[in-house]
């Protein structure tokens, strides 16, 4: 039987549309069949929808995802369902597991019309169109060609127009987009952020964001697999520590604790779970049978670092 909705999470697609994404490294040896990993991620949205999900968040440059949830939702009957995509990256990797190059990025006008051609098959689910991955260096908030496209493409078909953020300055680059109107009207709508127990620093911003009526989406919630205890970073032993006691005392997984923070700690419209199969998933999800008091959120904001150093680590992590 179908549980109700649930509220604050939504399944991000990286994980099951291609084989590799950063994380801390765990070495595999099973060989790679394409059309047994495309069944499984379709096992997994089944899942999601049947455990009351109703937000999915994807992109081209996530492999095959984008088209898996095409394939999907065409046999889902259910205006609930909401479909974020993004564009501006496209997959290179072939589904090699040794690949060197996974993603290439692309701030164009002719990319964003290239890629909208093959997400707009999406709609009337498709609620949610975001630049993947903002930055100043792409030049992407500054061109006008693509901000007046994307002015369009909302108004045309109803859509809420995002970014994604990623790197030390993503709140600069937040607070650029919060800036940016087409005829008098702000532009962006929808911001999705890295936030966890490391990386805090969306926490300045987020009365803005609420003042505005926007919505935040929450990225990397488990920092990349760097909640879960892992000998190779013991400046993280407090936070280990604290997590496992607080994992005994709700009787869930390290994961829920860290997801749970984010919904309690500052106010999201969804976490992302980038859960890359069932027992994931199905861990994450109990994110929704308890809240953390007050003392166990502010005792975890102390476990912050500073964004320079949170965002240099995590470009030590691999492709995995």
């Amino acid at each position: 039987m179908k549980k109700s909705t649930i509220k604050n999470i939504g399944l991000g697609t990286a994980a099951i549309g291609r084989p590799q994404y950063i994380n801390i490294r765990q070495e595999s040896s099973s060989e790679f069949s394409l059309e047994a990993f495309r069944q499984k991620g379709l096992v997994i949205l089944d899942e999601a929808y049947l455990q009351g999900v109703r937000y999915f968040d994807t992109a081209p440059g996530y492999g095959m995802a984008e088209q898996l949830l095409m394939d999907w939702v065409t046999k889902k009957d259910d205006e609930t369902i909401e479909i974020a995509t993004k564009w501006g990256y496209t997959y290179v990797a072939n589904f090699a597991p040794n690949a060197i190059q996974h993603e290439v990025k692309e701030h164009s006008l002719k990319k964003l019309n290239e890629q909208w051609e093959e997400s707009k098959v999406l709609l009337p689910l498709l609620t949610t169109y975001q630049i993947h991955s903002a930055t100043f260096e792409s030049g992407v908030l500054v061109n006008e060609l693509i901000l007046n496209r994307l002015a369009e493409l909302k108004i045309k078909h109803g859509l809420l127009i995002g970014i994604s953020t990623t790197g030390v300055n993503q709140m600069e680059v937040l607070k650029k987009a919060l800036d940016i109107k087409i005829n008098e009207e702000s532009l962006f709508d929808v911001f999705q952020v890295t936030y966890n127990i490391f990386d805090q620093s969306l926490a300045t911003v987020v009365g803005i964001i609420a003042k505005q009526n926007k919505r935040l989406v929450i990225k990397e919630a488990l920092a990349n697999g760097r909640v879960f205890p892992n000998e190779k970073y013991p400046h993280y032993a407090a936070a280990y520590k604290k997590l496992e006691e607080l994992a005994i005392t709700y009787n869930v997984g390290l994961d829920a604790i860290a997801l749970r923070f984010c919904m309690d700690s500052i106010p999201v419209f969804k976490v992302l779970s980038g859960a890359a199969n069932e027992q994931h998933l199905s861990d994450n999800l109990k994110t929704e049978d308890f809240k953390l008091k007050e003392e166990d959120i502010l005792f975890l904001k102390k476990l912050a670092v500073s964004p320079d150093f949170y965002w240099d680590e995590r470009k030590r992590l691999g492709w995995n």
